[in-house]
């Protein structure tokens, strides 16, 4: 999901020192951030128009912005909400779950998918991702399936889709609910399918580091009107339908505001060009990094489904040391190239392994692949010198990166 990593995000001033030759760039020239918004007058139109209007909350756009996310992931409801985080928790809450069930999920991504399960006392079953996607092993999901397992919650990792049609014909085999984090996934499908769609109800993310923007701000989508009506009551503090203070379960603060929803629906309709913005640069990098590709490997997806591209990450090989990523960061900040280590093991976070007894080496493909990706500056609007710039920088650092 990613969605509250510092924008941009920069090394800690606590981070150790990298022994790679790094003369920091000339004064001249300018910071490349790992992310940036892509907004026109045309945003800021649509949010004036609200502003003029006076009517800053539940008003026209959030129902238009609700209707513009059906249609486009093929979906009969959509629930707009205030975060990504909120529509995926907004989903759980809704399937009710029994406490203490198990839930089939993946360990590389941002930790909000697995924190949605502990807000309703659920246990998260890890398993390993492929090397090939990141994405959820769905090979390996089978055999994890136990007789406490009641869901898989399954993550569309960096835009890649999971591989649906089999996690489809899983859950439905073993009668498990079926959830899609597709916070980082909008516009990519499956076989022509949208992602949004496959599972029982997905989550979308607008954070502005996405490939549109709300600002803040999510959305669910699913075919169960009952489940779209109960994420409804849980966004408003569980009231009961339109009813002033008649509250029927225990709800929350999760409204996405007016202003918000004008500028998810503005963004809605520049997505298609934005998606083909963001797929131009990808190929730029991939053309300018094709000479690197004994030591860096760069983003692959299935070839039955369509990616959308919401980061760009790549990995240093395994003949790099362990510690070779954290320098190459370094000296990538150093000369003015933000990056970000994408995504540290969920079960490795401290809170995972006191409450779980986690560590090191349960999930080994995970932990390697974490150790060895990071993300590179990745916006629609990178030139084909802001892409080169990155490339000779890696090319010059990794001669000096420190080899096993």
């Amino acid at each position: 999901m990613g969605d509250d990593l510092p924008f941009p995000f920069l090394l800690s001033a606590t981070s150790s020192p990298s022994p790679v030759s790094s003369q920091p760039s000339p004064p001249t020239e300018a910071p490349l951030p790992l992310a940036r918004p892509s907004l026109t007058d045309h945003e800021r139109e649509r949010v004036l128009e609200v502003l003029h209007s006076e009517q800053l909350s539940r008003g026209p756009y959030l129902e238009a912005f609700e209707d513009a996310m059906a249609e486009r992931c093929g979906t009969e409801h959509a629930v707009a909400v205030s975060s990504g985080t909120g529509a995926l928790h907004c989903i759980v809450r809704a399937l009710d779950l029994p406490a203490g069930a198990e839930v089939i999920t993946t360990p590389f991504s941002f930790v909000a998918s697995s924190n949605v399960l502990l807000y309703e006392d659920l246990r998260p079953r890890y398993v390993d991702i492929t090397p090939s996607t990141y994405n959820l092993d769905v090979d390996r999901v089978a055999d994890a399936i136990t007789p406490e397992t009641e869901a898989i919650l399954a993550v569309d990792v960096f835009g890649v889709p999971v591989d649906w049609p089999l996690l489809r014909t899983l859950a439905d085999e073993h009668d498990l609910q079926l959830i899609d984090d597709a916070c980082e996934a909008i516009g990519a499908s499956v076989g022509g399918c949208p992602i949004g769609g496959w599972g029982d109800a997905a989550s979308f993310g607008f954070y502005p580091n996405k490939q549109i923007t709300t600002g803040e701000g999510g959305c669910i989508t699913t075919n169960d009107a009952a489940l779209a009506r109960r994420c409804r009551a849980f966004r408003n503090q569980g009231r009961a339908g339109n009813g002033r203070m008649q509250h029927d379960r225990l709800g929350y603060n999760y409204r996405l505001d007016e202003m918000s929803a004008a500028l998810g629906f503005a963004q809605l309709e520049r997505l298609d060009a934005l998606l083909d913005r963001r797929a131009a640069v990808a190929d730029r990098y991939h053309d300018a990094l094709a000479p690197l590709a004994e030591d860096v490997a760069r983003p692959g997806w299935p070839a039955e489904a369509e990616r959308s591209w919401f980061v760009y990450v790549v990995r240093l090989r395994d003949h790099f040391a362990d510690d070779a990523r954290d320098q190459l960061m370094v000296h990538l900040q150093d000369h003015g190239i933000e990056c970000a280590p994408y995504f540290p093991p969920i079960h490795l976070q401290p809170y995972y392994r006191d409450r779980f007894g986690f560590a090191p080496g349960d999930f080994p493909v995970c932990e390697r692949i974490s150790a060895r990706t990071l993300a590179l500056p990745f916006y629609d609007t990178m030139t084909r010198a802001d892409v080169d710039r990155v490339a000779k920088t890696l090319t010059a650092a990794l001669p000096s990166l420190p080899r096993r």
